[in-house]
């Protein structure tokens, strides 16, 4: 069994079906980078995993554990965090504020100074509001408020978005640490060069099902599916 099994999972917004029964899995220490289109459900993905849209029916099994259609904080303390697009950070509260409401509901490796010392630049702007903060200090601060629970499972979502050259390059390296500490990470994406790096697999969305599942090399030496799956290559 993997440590993450989603099978035929169901999902959307009032009357309106937006996952149509997507199947996916991930090991411990493993990361998925999932690619598609605008509007094909990889967002709504991401939220229905993490309880924020309904479920009506399918199957998320975390190591084992059910967690289909139960609440937000129930699922986060089973060990899942969220690093939403757009960040959502809270402009008036300042970074310190931020790690604080974060830490403490899972123990684990992941301290306030263990964060820090992985996101120097945090540590610099401890005193500052977060609505003072650039678009890629903001990311960092979602990163580092995601990493505080201790979690398990990552989810991501677009998190290069609107981010420098540079900033993305400390992402690759900040994912990276989280994989050696035996987070598995799912990672909705459109910047292929963050997803190749650090995805061991990619998937691709298609209508509100994954259509399409390679290791990152075989996708990377298919230009002819990426462009029929992405209109990319």
């Amino acid at each position: 069994m993997s440590f993450l099994e989603v099978r035929e999972l169901v999902s959307g917004y009032d009357r309106s079906t937006v996952l149509g029964g997507v199947d996916l899995e991930l090991d411990s220490g493993g990361a998925l980078g999932l690619l598609g289109r605008n509007g094909v459900g990889k967002s709504t993905l991401v939220m229905t995993l993490m309880g924020l849209v309904p479920v009506t029916s399918g199957s998320v099994l975390l190591d084992g554990v059910e967690l289909a259609g139960r609440r937000p904080d129930v699922i986060a303390k089973a060990g899942v965090a969220l690093v939403p697009q757009g960040r959502r950070v809270w402009a008036t509260l300042t970074v310190a504020e931020h790690l604080s409401l974060a830490t403490g509901r899972r123990a684990g490796t992941w301290t306030v100074s263990a964060v820090l010392e992985l996101l120097p630049r945090l540590a610099e702007r401890r005193r500052h509001y977060a609505g003072q903060l650039s678009g890629g200090e903001q990311q960092m601060l979602a990163v580092a408020r995601a990493l505080l629970t201790n979690p398990r499972l990552v989810l991501l979502d677009e998190p290069s978005d609107g981010l420098a050259p540079a900033i993305v390059e400390q992402l690759i390296g900040v994912i990276g640490v989280m994989r050696a500490e035996g987070v598995a990470v799912l990672l909705v994406e459109q910047d292929l060069h963050l997803a190749f790096s650090v995805s061991d697999q990619i998937a691709v969305m298609e209508k509100g099902r994954i259509v399409h599942r390679a290791p990152t090399g075989e996708f990377r030496r298919d230009p002819a599916t990426a462009h029929r799956l992405l209109g990319v290559g």
